[in-house]
């Protein structure tokens, strides 16, 4: 039985991921084989089996089964969100129950198939090739193509109307839109573990991908656990934090991330992190540059999360010169669209005061401030006081 697609606003990624997508309309189900009795344990062994090469043939690089119990997460949740770490994400506050209890999101729902979609549209970098102020614009990697929420649901869909082709039962599938804690259950269907940079790590793919979740009542046989190799000693993603947002291992203040405060934080950037920021204008990516299980990390095949429109290589000057048309135009379909025009310009300006002087950047934040709200020109005004400052 499958269930309407839902359209809901996306989120950007931080202690987790909340996820949603719904398969097309398909034919109503059919009582599994054996006679209207419900697959038995050899079926549901070769269901799991098929699930995993349909989910491959469909450009998921690895895919796993897990159940529904996450109490051994819920304490470190709580705890987060009890801090209120989570800055203005106040929905991550909300349906704790239903991020903690699968079956309470989608009632009947035993077993979570998760699946994981490599996305690096450019080779990848190298541990030393972190973002620098020189005029260029960062922009995390995953916002350089299509829309993953685009993609991955495309798929996800297509994954979860086979199955139920197949087999009949209940689902539901998730991609960045409703209260499932994603990481956790990628960890407990063996797709890796969390890091302590809060991402979940491959030790054959890094953590450069996406990952989506069907829900299922189908009893099928979880992936069996193997142990992790885990991070060890390893502290360089803590350490290469421009804000230590990574305030230890597996703890993330939200507030301070580059992440969160150019994508979610729809106000002010404050001050004191604005240096910190660097030129980095839509999320960042140094906690993943630098780890090293991202050195067995490859280059997407998904030609459709190649950077579009040069974005990979764009300068600040570039981009000072869009104005709101041309920003809404040149972001069609692409993550980029997660923010605002307002944002997109405030991110840009924080950028070019972190850039080295230039003539150029001066004049495209002066033609830029001319057209723009009280919040934007305060931070164009803090960009053009410091690129203007005596050498």
């Amino acid at each position: 039985m499958t269930t309407k697609p839902t359209a809901r606003r996306t989120r950007p990624d931080f202690w987790t991921i909340p996820s949603e997508v719904q398969a097309p309309p398909a034919p109503p189900p059919r009582a599994p084989s054996c006679e209207g009795q419900a697959p038995r344990a050899p079926q549901l062994r070769a269901l799991a089996r098929d699930i995993e090469r349909w989910a491959r043939e469909l450009g998921f690089r690895g895919v796993g089964i897990a159940d529904t119990e996450l109490a051994n997460y819920a304490p470190a949740f709580r705890d987060w969100l009890e801090q209120r770490l989570y800055g203005d994400m106040g929905y991550l506050a909300r349906n704790v129950d239903k991020r903690l209890e699968p079956d309470r999101l989608h009632p009947g729902t035993i077993r979570v198939i998760s699946a994981r979609m490599d996305y690096l549209g450019t080779p990848p970098p190298a541990a030393t090739d972190l973002p620098a102020n020189d005029g260029s614009a960062y922009i995390a990697r995953y916002a350089l193509g299509r829309d993953y929420h685009k993609t991955v649901r495309r798929r996800l869909a297509r994954l979860a109307a086979r199955i139920d082709s197949s087999s009949g039962g209940r689902f539901r599938a998730f991609t960045d839109s409703a209260p499932v804690l994603e990481k956790p259950l990628g960890e407990k269907s063996g797709l890796g573990w969390i890091g302590k940079n809060t991402l979940l790590l491959n030790e054959q793919a890094g953590s450069w991908f996406f990952l989506g979740e069907i829900y299922t009542d189908l009893p099928l046989p979880v992936t069996p656990t193997r142990p992790q190799p885990g991070c060890g000693t390893c502290r360089a993603c803590m350490t290469v934090c421009p804000t230590d947002a990574i305030t230890g291992p597996r703890k993330l203040d939200a507030r301070r991330c580059i992440s969160y405060l150019t994508i979610e934080h729809k106000g002010s950037i404050p001050v004191e992190f604005r240096e910190a920021v660097g030129n980095r204008v839509f999320g960042c990516d140094d906690c993943q540059i630098v780890c090293p299980w991202n050195r067995f990390a490859r280059r997407s095949p998904e030609a459709e999360f190649a950077p579009r429109r040069g974005l990979d290589q764009a300068t600040l000057v570039d981009l000072l010169g869009w104005d709101e048309y041309a920003f809404q135009a040149r972001t069609e379909g692409m993550a980029l669209r997660r923010i605002n025009y307002e944002q997109w310009v405030r991110n840009l300006a924080v950028a070019a005061g972190n850039a080295p002087p230039d003539p150029a950047i001066v004049a495209a934040l002066k033609r830029r401030r001319e057209s723009a709200g009280a919040m934007v020109r305060e931070h164009i005004d803090w960009a053009l006081a410091r690129q203007e400052r005596p050498v």
